[in-house]
C-alpha cells in the first residue's frame, strides 16, 4: 500500500474511534440504562400500585370470620375500591412474634380487648388515629388507643342439653360444682376470661374481680380454683370453631366459650344452651401491627368498617352486638335480633365486663402462670 493511502486509512480509523468513544458509546449506554431504568420503574410503580390498594387482614376463622367477611371485610373493601385478602391467625401472640422478628405478614388483625391491651402495652401496635377513625357513636369503653371496637361478645358457660336438659350450669358456681353437675368440662388454652370464671365461682362479687386479680396471689387463687376441676377438664380448646365442635359432637358436657359460636352450632343441630348469668362481656376490635407498611390505608379501612351498616349486616350472621350505637338508633337491627345480643340491656345487666386495664398490666404474667397450671 502506498504511504499516502496508509496515512489516510489511519486517519479514518482514528476518526471512527473518536466518534464511537465520544458519541455512540455514551448514547447507546444511556439508551441501555434508560431502558433498564424504565423497566425497573414500571415494575416499581406496579408493585407500589399493588401495595397501595391491597390490604391483608387476619381473624379467627370459622363462622365468626365468615360473618366478618360477608358483612364487613369485603363490602367495606368494595366501597373503598381496594382489595382485601383474608387469612386466619392464632391471636395477639402472633402479632407480637411478627413485629419482634421483623416479618411482614398482615396489615390489620382482629382481636379481643384483652389481647389489644396486652399488645399495646408491649409496644407492638400502632396507635390508632381517631381523627381518621370515627368512634363518636361507640358505646362507652368499646375502643382503646390501639384497637377500634367492632363487636361485643360474651364468654359463657354452655352445656349439653342431652346431658342436663334445660337445667344445666347457669352460673360459674354451677360450672365448678362437680357434685351437682358431674360430667366432662372444657376450658380455653389461653388465659383470656378464664380466671374470672374461677373467682366468680369462688364467690367474689363482680365489682371486686379485678381488685382480687391485681396481684400474683389473686391470680394464684383463681388458678387454684381451676385446679379443683382440672381432673374433669377433658379438653383445653384452642379456637371458637373447636369449642363449638365439641358441643356439636357431644364430646364434653359443658365448656367455656363464645355465645355466638354456640348460637351458630345450635342452628346446625348442636344440643347446646347457656345463660347470660354466666356472661363475661368483651369486645373485639381491629388493630395495626407496629411498623405496618400500609398503615395509612389500614387506618382508612378501619374507619370504613366502623360504620353502623356493616355492623348491622355482620350481626345477621352471628349474635355479636354492635359497638356503634347508631345501629340501634337508626333501627338497622330488628328488635327480636337485638334481644339476642350480649350488649342488649336485658342481657348485659347480669354480666361482668372484661377489664382492658387489667389485661394491659397482667396478661403476660397471668398467661405464663395459666400455662404452667395447664401443663402440671
Amino acid at each position: 500500500m502506498k504511504p499516502w493511502l496508509m496515512i489516510k486509512y489511519a486517519v479514518s480509523i482514528f476518526k471512527i474511534t473518536i466518534y464511537w468513544e465520544k458519541i455512540m458509546k455514551p448514547f447507546l449506554t444511556y439508551r441501555k440504562f434508560a431502558f433498564v431504568a424504565a423497566t425497573l420503574g414500571v415494575a416499581s410503580l406496579s408493585t407500589a400500585s399493588f401495595a397501595e390498594d391491597t390490604l391483608r387482614i387476619v381473624s379467627w376463622g370459622g363462622a365468626y370470620q365468615k360473618g366478618q367477611s360477608v358483612g364487613i371485610f369485603q363490602p367495606a373493601a368494595k366501597a373503598m375500591g381496594i382489595t382485601v385478602k383474608e387469612d386466619t391467625y392464632g391471636g395477639i401472640s402472633d402479632v407480637k412474634l411478627m413485629v419482634k422478628s421483623g416479618a411482614d405478614k398482615f396489615d390489620i388483625f382482629s382481636s379481643g380487648a384483652g389481647g389489644c391491651a396486652s399488645g399495646g402495652k408491649e409496644g407492638v401496635l400502632e396507635k390508632l388515629d381517631y381523627s381518621v377513625i370515627d368512634v363518636s357513636n361507640h358505646l362507652p369503653g368499646m375502643y382503646s388507643d390501639y384497637c377500634a371496637g367492632a363487636d361485643i361478645f360474651s364468654v359463657v358457660a354452655a352445656w349439653n342439653t342431652d346431658t342436663y336438659g334445660d337445667n344445666g350450669p347457669r352460673t360459674w358456681a354451677d360450672f365448678y360444682d362437680v357434685k351437682k353437675f358431674p360430667g366432662t368440662r372444657a376450658m380455653r388454652n389461653k388465659v383470656d376470661a378464664q380466671l374470672e370464671t374461677a373467682l366468680l365461682a369462688d364467690g367474689v362479687p363482680k365489682e371486686d374481680i379485678y381488685k382480687v386479680l391485681d396481684s400474683e396471689e389473686g391470680i394464684k387463687r383463681a388458678l387454684d380454683k381451676i385446679r379443683t376441676i382440672k381432673p374433669h377438664i377433658a379438653v383445653w380448646w384452642t379456637s371458637g370453631a373447636s369449642h363449638a365442635q365439641l358441643m356439636k359432637d357431644g364430646e364434653v358436657d359443658m365448656t367455656t366459650g363464645w355465645n355466638g359460636r354456640f348460637d351458630v352450632a345450635k342452628e346446625d343441630g348442636a344440643k347446646v344452651a347457656y345463660d347470660w348469668q354466666s356472661g363475661i362481656m368483651d369486645w373485639e376490635g381491629y388493630g395495626i401491627p407496629k411498623g405496618a407498611k400500609n398503615k395509612d390505608l389500614a387506618m382508612k379501612y378501619i374507619a370504613e368498617m366502623m360504620k353502623p351498616e356493616y355492623m348491622a349486616e355482620f350481626a345477621k350472621y352471628i349474635s355479636y352486638g354492635p359497638t356503634n350505637g347508631k345501629v340501634y338508633e337508626l333501627g338497622l337491627m330488628e328488635d327480636s335480633r337485638a334481644r339476642e345480643m350480649p350488649s342488649h340491656p336485658d342481657n348485659a345487666k347480669f354480666q361482668l365486663t372484661l377489664s382492658t386495664d387489667w389485661y394491659a398490666k397482667w396478661r403476660t404474667r397471668a398467661s405464663e402462670m395459666y400455662t404452667e397450671m395447664m401443663t402440671e
